[in-house]
């Protein structure tokens, strides 16, 4: 593998200008750079990717250069140090791969259009222009565009257009930015704008496919996103405006691009009359994370990509800590409890998991490192620890000195934890390093040993592991004063339990709030005196209780059968987080059983038990004036009834359909999903089929065009399921970056496992073709490994997967989901006799 090498090292660019024509006609550019900067060598190294370079110029002279296109380069015989001028003409095409400058594609009545859109994280800068792609490689730019433009349309850039001349826009100079965020954008756009209190403007932009007040709601979260970052930063937002584009074709969620976020549809624009909460909350903390990022990213950088938790465990963090104070009625730490903590906890339990800072070490391994569970959530709960442990006040201290010290420059890990370090006076950097360096997390063991409160920590494990005296700083957030702040040893004795029970006057319990990243394995004693009072406990706390019974079932270290007599005296809740892992449990259970048989007849009675009286209290549709827990509660709800094919749930649902037949996307939005699915497994036809399809194809609406494909890719009909595998190569269809979804519903469908894993298998060189060069590339496979959970199924996932173990990005991924289903797989068969005996005995 070729080692990466920096080119700042060689060639450190001050300023770029940067022409650009572009001609969608013809799905090309060309362009001219000249890029000012300090030489360190005689010969520079220059990125670039795809570029038909025509002519270097050094100095205003002609230069000889060579091409590398295996390491993305050039390099120039300067023959001199020190400042120098380099030009470079060259031309290249259009992608159809959402990187560099590439088209997005849409419809408005009827007619096909297209906007231009760049992305250039993580290295597809270098498609679009010359340039040394780092991210330490900070530098000012000039940016000019010229291309086929048409009457109307608007043209968007991280500055603002400073003037147009002879068809040529010219944007205002940058600040000092890394390669990576900068973006531009043209087409026929529709806008709304606003001003912050500091005079920011804010828009947001989006195709005329949308209604104009699909814009709204994010741009009133825009705004007030910014409004919060610049007081709880304290650092003014550095530039002029701050636009939000939805691009019809994206590859990520969004992409921070300093003063031109990009994001996916379904992540910018929303209908603001029927939109469900859940999806309403996704949405804004999407807009508060990216614009997290204008600060903790954009102005001040990782130094390089191993540092990337850097940007986004911090902007994961602030995005929930910015929408809990401009919309405090959501208790959005709630979402954090049932999205990124699960997630986090699940994935780093596999031996093999990457630490949150890891090294890399080929360039094609960078985009590998984008793991959402480890450098997102991981990262964001490390944040959400030392935020703990430091308060407000001296987080916000530490973060405005550290913004003070790398403002328009890079900073690293250990620049951050001194930072906080200095504003607190705690050794921030200890008590991290040992969750940043480290892969994984520790089960503390809280037991009465001897009369004695004891606990022990050691890295927890699902699967098989090895043990390697890993250690952590856990703050262990107790609700007895005995226990220490910081546990950081491997074993402690908080003394005599009984003495410890009369004093406090509770049940024992560690990690208050679930905050911490650890699980707890209480001993039969404690467990029990925490169950009988575990109604009474707040539903985070609940949560909690819940969440680390079943990660110590997933571990082999309590059976799943422990935890089904349990699941009934959660059932009547009225929170939804408590509601979220009571599902979650419930689904669980669906491994251990084949489908079709007594056994998932049993497990539908259990799902019924569970959810009827809530169906009942809570109906099919959204009652005025109710509670936000109710609206995120009933989707789990009618779920399961529907899954334990109630009767009456079934003529609900299909009553529904028929009364709204002819306007399905005004059925409720927390609901329709539900209604949809109902109709195609239960009361569908080869019509009802292409009525769909072809709904999905025309609707705008993301949330919409999602409930279409959860409800289509569940049908049992063999022949509707070739239709849609026919499908995921028809791009007017189903869109690239929206295939993952339709491949994951088909494979979960029973019905529709084979036919999906089939076609991944037989097109995968179509699949590398086409998503190859995205960071969610691998994510095929790791959603193929949620879904396979028997013997065949392991052998033939190897099968396919072992040969492709060293290509260049997938390594990891491969070797972590075998073992994530040889686990599931020894798990099932392990414990399945037992399990199912616990579901027919809790619904006796």
């Amino acid at each position: 593998m070729t080692e990466i090498t920096h080119f700042y090292e060689t060639f450190q660019p001050e300023h770029y200008d940067i022409y650009l024509d572009i001609n969608r006609d013809k799905k090309q550019f060309s362009g001219k750079t000249t890029i000012t900067g300090d030489a360190k060598t005689e010969k520079i190294s220059i990125h670039q990717k795809f570029l038909n370079i025509e002519k270097v110029e050094v100095d205003g002279n002609s230069a000889n250069f060579t091409k590398d296109d295996d390491n993305d380069a050039f390099y120039v015989e300067i023959g001199h140090k020190g400042d120098v001028k380099v030009t470079i003409t060259y031309s290249a095409k259009l992608t159809d791969s959402m990187m560099g400058i590439y088209p997005s594609y849409y419809e408005v009545n009827g007619e096909k259009k297209q906007i231009i859109g760049t992305q250039f994280e993580t290295t597809f800068a270098r498609q679009a222009f010359p340039s040394v792609d780092e991210p330490e490689a900070k530098a000012t730019f000039d940016l000019a565009i010229k291309y086929d433009e048409q009457p109307g349309e608007t043209i968007l850039a991280n500055m603002p257009e400073v003037k147009e001349e002879a068809g040529v826009h010219y944007f205002d100079t940058t600040v000092r930015m890394s390669t990576y965020l900068i973006a531009f954008a043209f087409g026929d756009l529709q806008s709304k704008t606003t001003t912050t209190k500091s005079g920011v403007k804010v828009g947001a932009f989006g195709t005329k496919a949308h209604k104009a007040n699909e814009l709204d709601f994010a741009l009133d979260i825009a705004k007030r996103s910014i409004e919060f970052y610049e007081d709880f930063y304290q650092t003014p937002y550095p530039l002029p405006h701050s636009w939000q584009l939805a691009l019809p074709d994206f590859s990520a969620g969004a992409m921070e691009n300093w003063g031109l976020v990009t994001y996916r549809e379904a992540y910018l624009l929303l209908d603001p009359d029927n939109t469900a909460l859940d999806t309403k909350q996704v949405v804004a903390t999407v807009i508060a994370h990216e614009l997290a990022h204008q600060w903790f990213g954009d102005l001040v950088t990782m130094k390089w990509w191993d540092d990337l938790w850097l940007n986004e465990s911090f902007a994961n963090m602030m995005e929930y800590v910015s929408i809990d104070a401009i919309e405090p009625d959501w208790h959005i730490w709630e979402l954090f409890q049932t999205s990124d903590a699960p997630m986090a906890l699940q994935r780093d339990a596999t031996d093999g998991v990457q630490p949150v800072h890891v090294q890399v070490n080929n360039p094609a391994e960078i985009d590998a490192l984008f793991d959402p569970a480890i450098v997102y959530a991981k990262g964001a709960r490390m944040l959400v620890m030392v935020r703990a442990l430091l308060g407000d006040d001296a987080l916000r201290e530490g973060l405005k000195n550290y913004f003070a010290a790398h403002k328009y420059g890079n900073a690293r890990g250990e620049d951050l934890w001194s930072a906080l370090g200095d504003a607190s006076g705690l050794n921030v950097g200890k008590i991290m390093n040992s969750w940043l360096e480290q892969p994984g997390y520790p089960v503390v063991d809280a037991l009465v040993q001897n009369g004695d409160l004891m606990l022990t920590q050691n890295q927890f494990f699902i699967g098989e592991g090895k043990y390697a005296g890993r250690q952590w700083q856990v703050p262990l957030n107790s609700n007895y004063a005995e226990a220490p702040e910081i546990f950081g040893e491997r074993t402690i004795n908080l003394g005599n339990y009984a003495e410890l029970r009369k004093q406090n006057g509770k049940p024992f319990r560690v990690n208050i709030g679930n905050n911490s990243h650890f699980i707890v394995n209480y001993d039969q004693t404690l467990l029990d005196d925490i169950l009988a009072t575990a109604t009474e406990l707040d539903p985070i706390d609940q949560l909690q209780v819940l969440q680390d019974l079943r990660l110590l079932a997933e571990g082999r270290r309590i059976s799943y059968a422990k935890i089904v007599p349990l699941l009934a005296n959660f059932a009547d809740s009225k929170s939804n987080i408590v509601n979220a892992i009571l599902y979650q449990i419930a689904g669980d259970l669906r491994k251990f059983l084949t489908p079709d048989s007594a056994e998932e007849e049993t497990l539908r009675k259990l799902y019924d038990k569970l959810s009827e009286s809530q169906v009942e209290r809570l109906g099919w549709q959204p009652q005025a004036g109710e509670s936000n827990d109710d609206q995120l509660t009933r989707p789990y709800v009618l779920s399961a009834s529907l899954y334990a094919k109630s009767a009456d749930s079934i003529a609900a649902a299909h009553k529904l359909f028929e009364d709204n037949h002819d306007r399905l996307e005004s059925l409720a939005a927390d609901t329709r999903v539900f209604v949809l699915r109902n109709e195609v497994k239960n009361f569908g036809s080869d019509a009802l089929f292409e009525e769909l399809l072809h709904t999905y194809v025309q609707t705008s609406d993301a949330s919409f065009k999602a409930d279409i494909r959860a409800a289509l890719t569940s049908t049992t009909d063999q022949e509707q399921i070739k239709k849609i595998v026919a499908k995921f190569e028809d791009a007017g269809t189903i869109k690239p970056q929206d295939l993952r979804g339709w491949y994951f519903g088909v494979l979960a469908n029973n019905d529709g496992q084979q036919a999906a894993w089939d076609w991944i298998r037989n097109d995968w060189q179509w699949l590398e073709d086409t998503v190859g060069g995205d960071m969610e590339f691998s994510s095929f496979i790791t959603v193929t490994s949620r879904v396979f959970r028997t013997p065949e199924r392991l052998a033939e996932f190897k099968e396919f997967f072992e040969p492709k173990l060293n290509t260049p990005g997938l390594t990891r991924e491969i070797e972590m989901d075998i073992r994530i289903i040889e686990t599931r797989v020894k798990l099932v068969e392990d414990e399945k006799t037992a399990v199912n005996a616990a579901v027919k005995d809790a619904v006796k």
